[in-house]
């Protein structure tokens, strides 16, 4: 029936937040003067509040961060990366934030 779990469908929102507000993050690439692997993540802003670290911000950029490099790179197209980030959700089937955070999804 392809319906996201409860944690998927709040993943899948919590990265749709960040690629269609791009322009309110900044990337690696854009702090640093060279060439970098890590260049297309956004660094995670430090912080001492529990409330901002459990705020849509930073785990948005906390779970783009660990998205997988081929959908990171059609973060632009914004139809396509619906399509890539559902497919890559119901493949793995989250049913929590643990398992998202504990899986190898980058290799």
């Amino acid at each position: 029936m392809e319906i996201l779990f409860f944690c998927s469908q709040h993943i899948y929102s919590l990265l749709m937040y960040v690629v269609k507000n791009r322009h309110l993050f900044t990337k690696n690439l854009e702090v640093h003067n060279k060439d970098i692997r890590s260049a297309n993540i956004f660094p995670l802003p430090f912080t001492n509040s529990t409330k901002y670290q459990k705020g849509t911000q930073f785990a948005g950029i906390k779970i783009f961060n660990l998205l997988p490099v081929h959908i990171m790179c059609v973060a632009n197209e914004i139809p396509i990366i619906k399509l890539a980030l559902k497919m890559f959700l119901l493949s793995k089937s989250f049913f929590y934030f643990e398992k998202y955070f504990n899986c190898k999804i980058n290799v």
